[in-house]
This record gives structure tokens, sequence and C-alpha cells, in this order.
């Protein structure tokens, strides 16, 4: 950093010829920039960019006099960057800064003209102690939960019997062991696919993430296990980055967390869809038990057995009912009830039929009788005779001879057809008589 004060004053432009071309773009092998120019431009630029508040991790701090130099890493990734910081701003810290450190830093950048350097300089370093860690994860758990990645709704349920097991531990670590031994304790045909990484550290969110998008690709995969011990706070730090519980919601195979100890509550326990207390607890909540479900199977094979037991009897009891009612016992009897019935409704039939032909006989009889005793032919027969004028026919629209009604309808000498009842013969009238004849046909 003493390097600085040989250094122009920040600003100050040397004199270039006119010639130069005034953008870097505009330079060319026949009229390229004298390299000061372009360090002069580089150190304009960076003068003019804000201060910045970083996060990160202490990996190497040593001290020189009135300077000290350390290397920042960042607790989530691979990416390191080296900074310088004078003595006195160390010196206002309340405990002596260390390595492995985790604090926050004000960083500017600065370029030296006469070497060529970039450097961040700290203008103001505070370390990040376990109050402000948790202030920072509640913070963060109340803004995901805002967004509903923790609602019991998008939870989704495991499989009964996963065909299997996707499991991300660290590597041959007891938390893998555990799972392993237990889950084939009480399953023994239980099949993993494990991917190991690691659990803490800066690598640790990325290896992790990789791992469960890997094996959420994974078809056979039913459910997948994120594991690791117990540990302090810090060493838990990845299982409470964002990145990982974004990761964790958008997967679609059921995410099981089994971080830590029971008082261990990292976020990635708030967004999977199921919360194990401890690797072994994982194990015994994502297989059933072999001996519990045989048992099952065989009380649900005793109860099906008198199920269908019941089943038979009652079926058994319910023909034997039918067998004895008579419409089985004698199924002929409702044909021969039938048939009598029917040969009943034949004589009611016939009967009627020929009572209604006598009655009508007797009806043709009556009427018979009745035109008989209307004929002109009965009334010939009791002595009558009809007296028609011979010779002269009826009027236009009747047959026979004109029938004489009245005295004056025969003068004397007129030519009569007497008809009675064996037939006619002829006679002359002799006009009327002197007493004439009452309706009966006697004289007054």
């Amino acid at each position: 950093m003493s390097e600085q004060a040989s250094l122009p004053v920040p600003g100050q432009q040397l004199e270039a010829p006119t010639t130069l071309p005034a953008t870097a773009a505009e330079t060319s092998p026949d009229n390229p920039w004298p390299l000061q120019v372009l360090s002069q431009k580089l150190k304009a630029h960076i003068d003019r960019t804000p201060s910045a508040w970083v996060e990160g991790q202490v990996i190497e701090l040593n001290r020189r006099g009135t300077n000290a130099y350390l290397t920042l890493r960042d607790v989530d990734a691979e990416v390191s960057l080296p900074a310088s910081v004078w003595t006195k701003v160390l010196e206002r810290q309340n405990l002596p800064l260390e390595r492995g450190s985790r604090v926050v830093a004000l960083l500017k950048p600065e370029f030296w003209l006469k070497t060529g350097r970039l450097n961040m300089l700290v203008r103001d370093i505070r370390p990040v102690g376990l109050g402000d860690l948790l202030a920072r994860i509640e913070r963060l758990r109340q803004a995901l939960s805002a967004e509903g990645l923790f609602a019991d709704s998008r939870k989704k349920p495991l499989p009964l019997l996963p065909h299997r097991i996707g499991l991300i531990t660290g590597r041959d670590s007891d938390a893998k062991k555990d799972i392993l031994r237990n889950a084939a304790l009480r399953w023994p045909a239980v099949e993993f696919e494990i991917r190991e990484v690691a659990v803490q550290g800066n690598t640790a969110v990325a290896q992790v993430v990789r791992a469960l998008r890997d094996l959420d690709a994974l078809p056979e995969v039913d459910v997948i296990v994120i594991a690791r011990g117990g540990g302090a706070l810090e060493d838990l730090l990845p299982f409470n980055s964002e990145e990982l519980i974004r990761a964790v919601a958008a997967a679609a195979t059921p995410v099981v967390s089994a971080i830590g100890h029971e008082a261990d509550r990292p976020l990635l326990d708030d967004v999977a869809d199921l919360r194990a207390s401890t690797p072994t607890d994982a194990a015994k909540r994502i297989v059933p038990e072999v001996s519990e479900e045989l048992a099952g199977v065989r009380q649900a094979r005793v109860q099906l057995r008198r199920c269908m037991e019941r089943l038979v009897d009652r079926e058994t009891d319910r023909l034997a009912s039918l067998h004895s009612r008579p419409v089985l016992a004698a199924p002929e009897g409702l044909v021969t009830i039938r048939s009598e019935e029917i040969e009943r409704l034949l004589r009611r039939s016939s009967a009627a039929v020929s009572s209604s032909v006598v009655r009508a006989a007797d009806q043709l009889e009556h009427l018979k009788a009745q035109v008989r005793a209307l004929s002109p032919q009965k009334t010939l027969d009791r002595g009558y005779a009809v007296v028609e004028l011979a010779g002269k026919r009826a009027e236009a629209g009747t047959a026979g001879h004109a029938v004489v009604r009245r005295p004056a309808e025969a003068p004397a000498g007129s030519p009569l057809s007497i008809r009675v009842a064996e037939g006619r013969f002829g006679a002359t009238s002799t006009g009327l008589l002197e007493q004439p004849l009452t309706e009966t046909g006697e004289s007054e």
C-alpha cells in the first residue's frame, strides 16, 4: 500500500498527443494507445466504483507493520478474493480477527498505476456473531414462508414402500451408516442411490444442490433423503442456504430432511416434505418394518378367510332356504295351478258362449213368432180375405191389383179378385149393401 504514494494524484491525466484515439474501440496496430493511457482510464473507471459490503470467511491473514493482507472466501462457493486492510482498522475490533472467522467487510476497489494491480481495500470489517447468523436465518425463514414454500399444502406424501431411495450425505459419514443399517434392518430388500457430497464448508451448497437435481431426474428414485450428523450452527449453515431451499421446493420427488439432532432446526426441515429428527429416525420413517408388515399380511389373510367363510355360509343358508320353498321343491305345481285355472276359464267361457247362443236362439224364435203373427198370411188363415179390382192395377210404384178399401171403389158389376188363405177366386160386385158394416165386419 506504500506504493500508492508514488502514483499520480487520482483524477490527474497525463498529456497525450491529440492524434491518439479517443476510445479503445478506435485503437489499431498503426495507432495504439500508450500503456499509461490504458492504465489511467482503468484507474479513473475503478475510482468511480462505490464501496460495497460483502460477506465471507477469512482463510488467510498476514500482518506486516501498519498493513495487513487477508483473503476472503465466499461462504457458499469456491470464490476467493485478496484484500488489504490498515492495522488500525483491525485494532478497532473487540475480538481479534482470526482465520476461519465469518465477517462482513466494506470493500473499495483500487487500481495501482505503477504495477497495474487491482487491490481491494478494506475500509471497515465486522465479525458475524452467532446472534447475527440467527437473525439473518430468521429473516430468511419469514421471507420464504411468506412465499408459501413452507406450506403444508405443497408437501408431497412419501410412498408406502419406495422402490429406490436417494441418499445425499457426507463421505463415509456416520449418518450414512446409520441410515443404511437401520433401513436394512427394517426392510432387507431396500435399495439406495447414494451421492456423497460435502456437508459443510463453502462447496457444500453447490454439491448438495447438484446431487439433489441428479437424483430428482432418476425415475426409479421414489424419495430423497438429505442427511447429516449434528454440529455447530456454523457447520449447518449450508442447510440454511436460500439456493438449497428453493432447489428442494422445486424437486418433483419427495424430500426427507435428516439434519443434526432433535434440537437442530435448519430451514431445510421447513421446506422438506418430511422432517426426521435424526438420520436414524429417517430410516425408520421411509421404509416399513418387515416383521410388522408380515404380521399385518397374516392378520389380513385371517380376516379375509373369515370373511370368505362367513360369505360362503351365508350364501349356503340362502340357497338352502330357496330350495325349501314350494316353488323350487315342486316347480310343476305352478304349471298345474295355471293349467287348472286355464281349464276353469275355458269351461266358463264355453258355458258363457253356449248360454249366449241359446238365448240368441230363443230370441230369434220369439222374433220369428212375432213376425209370423204380424204376417198377412196369418190374417188370411183366420178367415179374412183381400178384395181387389180385377183388371185394375195398383197405383204407380206398387205391385198387384188395386185393393178395395171402400164400397164406392167397387160399384155393382165390377169384376173382383178375392184372395183367401189358400188362393184366389173371381167375383162380381153387386153394389153397396143397405146396412154398412162396422169396424169388426158385422152389420149394425
